[in-house]
């Protein structure tokens, strides 16, 4: 796997030399445009709104647009002269506890690896955050963009978390939210037992994509088939009414949740290799 970042990792005096590789991979269907008739794929052109000319790459600048219609140009010496400083470097900044930071601030996570040289004040740094029960809070630029990042121990790794700035977050009050509605304590117990009887240990593996699987499936049978494809069935879903009763619903849902748990087969746990 190729990094997409090599750098230093600075940490007071210390400087490890680190890189970057993905922790997370999409792998999503793409698709294309067509047009309809004959199915020929759609390109895109950049074409200028004044008088719709085609803009070739060459004539393409970068402008912020500080009032209506009104530009100023930057190059990429103006935007490679803020980072300059740091553009290889993540400075760790501070400590903070673990469990201290709201799960909203984080967005993306990248693996650290040291390079040449580097593994002994890796390793160092990474016991040192598990032991403290601590993560260090730094900031990277990644392209042409600062980042502010959380990094994490991660089995023999660190994990850099990419996360928002506090400016980005949208704010919560914003939003309605159900502060006055009355709560009886019946449903409340129902809601707590439907909860406890679904509760388990977490498997990522469990989960799965379904929806792409069975889009993958759609897509299968339309190239088997042809372009005339099979004769589509139509579905029909009723609606719930605007009046439900709470109650009635986590009671059964409950009773049917119990109620699959206790046909499951049973599953012997598998004894761990030492």
């Amino acid at each position: 796997m190729h990094a997409i970042w090599k750098g230093t990792l600075s940490f007071g005096l210390v400087s490890i030399p680190v890189a970057l590789h993905p922790a997370v991979q999409r792998d999503e269907l793409k698709f294309r445009m067509l047009r309809k008739s004959d199915l020929s794929p759609i390109s895109y052109k950049r074409v200028a709104e004044v008088d719709a000319k085609e803009v070739s790459n060459d004539e393409i600048v970068k402008g912020y647009e500080y009032e209506p219609d009104h530009f100023v140009v930057l190059n990429e010496e103006d935007f490679n002269r803020p980072k300059a400083d740091g553009v290889q470097t993540i400075q760790l900044m501070d400590f903070v506890g673990s469990r201290e930071i709201d799960p909203m601030y984080f967005d993306k996570p990248y693996y650290l690896v040291p390079e040449k040289g580097g593994a002994k004040p890796f390793a160092l740094l990474r016991d040192a955050l598990i032991e403290s029960g601590t993560l260090g809070i730094a900031k990277v630029v990644i392209r042409t963009k600062q980042h502010l990042a959380a990094l994490k121990p991660k089995d023999n790794l660190l994990l850099l978390e990419l996360m928002h700035f506090e400016e980005e977050l949208v704010d919560p009050q914003m939003l309605q939210s159900p502060r006055d509605v009355q709560v009886g304590k019946t449903e409340k117990e129902m809601a707590k037992a439907l909860i406890g009887a679904m509760t388990t240990k977490w498997n990522p593996a469990k989960y799965s994509n379904d929806y792409k699987s069975a889009l993958m499936e759609v897509i299968e049978r339309k190239i088997k088939e042809g372009e005339k494809g099979g004769k589509r069935r139509s579905q029909t879903t009723k609606l719930p009414g605007n009046v439900v009763d709470i109650f009635d619903v986590l009671q059964r849902s409950l009773l049917e949740t119990t109620r699959s748990a206790r046909s499951k087969p049973k599953v012997k746990k598998r004894r761990s290799a030492a």
